[in-house]
């Protein structure tokens, strides 16, 4: 008994050390703008087998947008093809973007990033994630001038609260260029997603691991994105391409 009791405590040791490193290697590696080839190649198979018709609404970015499984039928009847992956950053969004937006001809384009950008010890800053948008725009802008490009605020979450200060500085900065750029326009999910103070985030709207959203969560994103896609895009217009393609949305600065 003496025997197993140590060899737990031993284990229980080296995990407790172990787990913190393991993350920290991820974080290193992940880096890498080519870290997530392998999902972004099962996206050109799937293309190649049952391509989306062009057109669309591309909604791409990290595991938010990923795990959003009822996406297609909560925009519907907006065309939305889901293009989430992994833990991707802005880099990993903008490094892929002529493999996995251009290629759809998009009416328009839905970003969630920046959350992985800003976790604990990433070493990036707002200032990064704000960059990295930047240069997206300029990148999908240069291949489809007046492209309407949507930024979903980066989430207050309870597991990353203690990063929110810096979260809530690169939502704020990417806010002051839609103020600028009448196709940038910013769809404000983060005020909705904290609770009646405004110094913490609402739990129900969260999965068990505090990060990734529940049903409920996904649910308020819904009413949040889709009413404004609804209200640029005239439902008669779905499908086609109108000489003024989405009506330009004003642009709040999140609270």
């Amino acid at each position: 008994m003496k025997r197993a009791l140590i060899g737990f405590l031993v284990l229980a040791v080296l995990a407790y050390i172990g787990f913190p490193l393991a993350v920290a290697q991820y974080q290193s590696a992940s880096l890498d703008p080519a870290f997530f080839e392998s999902a972004i190649v099962a996206f050109e198979e799937g293309d190649r087998e049952s391509p989306p018709e062009p057109g669309g609404i591309i909604f791409v970015g990290s595991s938010s947008i990923r795990f959003w499984d009822t996406l297609e039928a909560d925009m519907a009847p907006l065309p939305a093809v889901e293009r989430g992956f992994g833990g991707a950053h802005m880099a990993h969004v903008l490094y892929n973007a002529d493999r996995i937006i251009l290629p759809y001809a998009p009416q328009a384009v839905v970003v969630y990033a920046g959350d992985n950008d800003l976790a604990k010890g990433s070493g990036k800053t707002a200032e990064d994630v704000t960059r990295d948008f930047q240069q997206l725009v300029t990148q999908l802008r240069a291949a489809q001038p007046g492209l309407p490009i949507y930024f979903i605020t980066i989430k207050p979450s309870t597991l990353r609260w203690d990063r929110w200060p810096e979260m809530d500085r690169a939502n704020r900065q990417i806010a002051a260029l839609a103020q600028s750029d009448p196709h940038l326009s910013i769809l404000d999910i983060a005020t909705p997603m904290l609770g009646p103070t405004g110094q913490e985030p609402r739990s129900e709207l969260f999965a068990l691991d505090g990060l990734h959203l529940s049903d409920a969560g996904y649910q308020m994103w819904t009413e949040v994105v889709r009413a404004q896609l609804m209200k640029d895009w005239a439902t008669e217009n779905i499908g086609e391409q109108s000489s003024g393609m989405l009506k330009t949305s004003e642009h709040a600065e999140p609270q």
